[in-house]
């Protein structure tokens, strides 16, 4: 990033994408190590999830047409009704043992983006072998960050099934179903959105300053405000290029038959690449937004104390008090 830090107010919906793109640019050569040894596998877990769950569910729901023709109580019946058991409860392994695998290689990718461009943000010393060896220290505040979005996403849709339930109850069959269901489904997705953003600055503020858990998702609500707008807008962009490409990735791989399998494998290279890079992308940005929102509050960052900070996690420096390694107020 080539701007001061009262500048980095000023930075904009298309800014915000060309100042991530020069760090990823400029410093092309450890954000691609990061890339291969954490992202590329991330993305690989994921498409190959989209691929091996179609096949189980193509397998269960041909299982499952066959039972409806079998008639009851034979033995080819219970024989059908074990394998689909069976099938559901290998899924469901499946499931458990691809959720754990990609919510652990995700906190490493974030911890390792955030670390490297906030020390390209304080010109420390950097190589990839030192971001390494802060990923396994910075992980394990992630998660606790990242667990405690997870209970308020889960207590947000708690909220949205009684809401709906109640509109069911009160309004039921009247002429404002349709446009009530509307408007309740666009404040379900901007909600979701705010608690989106929430969370990716929520992630940042844990690697970078002393907070975790609830409180840095407190810390991220205040940071927010003022660039909400523009935050919901660039996440809502990388939402859309990430469907746009699983759509891409179902048509041409998953569901690709006409082609041949060279052709197939040709175009999951090409997903796999692409949303490789996308992700980079998303986690450098979500930092980027980090500098931008401290800049608009005027909230100037030490970066002699922010990169202390940084050193705390590879034991360079001796832990510091939060007083000492929060960021002070600057004022204009």
């Amino acid at each position: 990033m080539d701007k001061e830090q009262e500048e980095m107010q000023f930075v904009g919906f298309f800014g915000i994408f060309d100042e991530s793109y020069k760090a990823i640019f400029a410093w092309r050569k450890i954000f691609s190590n990061i890339t291969l040894s954490l992202i590329l596998p991330l993305s690989f877990i994921y498409l190959v999830h989209m691929e091996v769950s179609n096949l189980f569910f193509r397998n269960i729901i041909y299982k499952e047409i066959e039972l409806d023709y079998t008639l009851a109580g034979t033995p080819k019946y219970e024989k059908l009704a074990d394998l689909i058991s069976d099938e559901w409860a290998y899924f469901w392994l499946f499931k458990a043992a691809y959720f754990t695998l990609y919510f652990i290689i995700s906190l490493l990718s974030t911890a390792a983006v955030v670390y490297t461009v906030a020390c390209i943000y304080t010109d420390r010393e950097l190589t990839f072998n030192k971001v390494i060896g802060v990923v396994p220290v910075v992980w394990k505040r992630l998660m606790v960050t990242f667990l405690s979005i997870f209970v308020a996403l889960f207590l947000y849709h708690v909220l949205t099934v009684a809401v709906l339930f109640v509109f069911a109850v009160l309004i039921g069959g009247s002429d404002l179903d349709l446009a009530v269901s509307i408007a309740l489904a666009f404040l379900y997705s901007v909600g979701l959105l705010y608690l989106t953003v929430i969370w990716h600055l929520a992630s940042v503020v844990t690697v970078l300053e002393e907070a975790y858990g609830f409180n840095a998702m407190v810390k991220g609500k205040n940071l927010i405000k003022g660039n909400i707008w523009v935050a919901v807008f660039i996440f809502l962009t990388l939402g859309i290029a990430a469907s746009a490409l699983q759509l891409a990735f179902q048509s041409l791989v998953m569901q690709g038959s006409d082609s041949g399998m060279s052709i197939r494998v040709v175009y999951a290279i090409i997903c796999l690449f692409l949303h490789s890079m996308l992700t980079l992308f998303g986690l450098v940005i979500q930092t980027v937004i980090y500098f931008v929102c401290k800049s608009y509050h005027h909230e100037n960052i030490d970066k002699s104390a922010l990169s202390d900070q940084l050193g705390v996690y590879l034991g360079e420096y001796v832990p510091l008090k939060a007083k000492d390694v929060q960021l002070e107020p600057f004022y204009v």
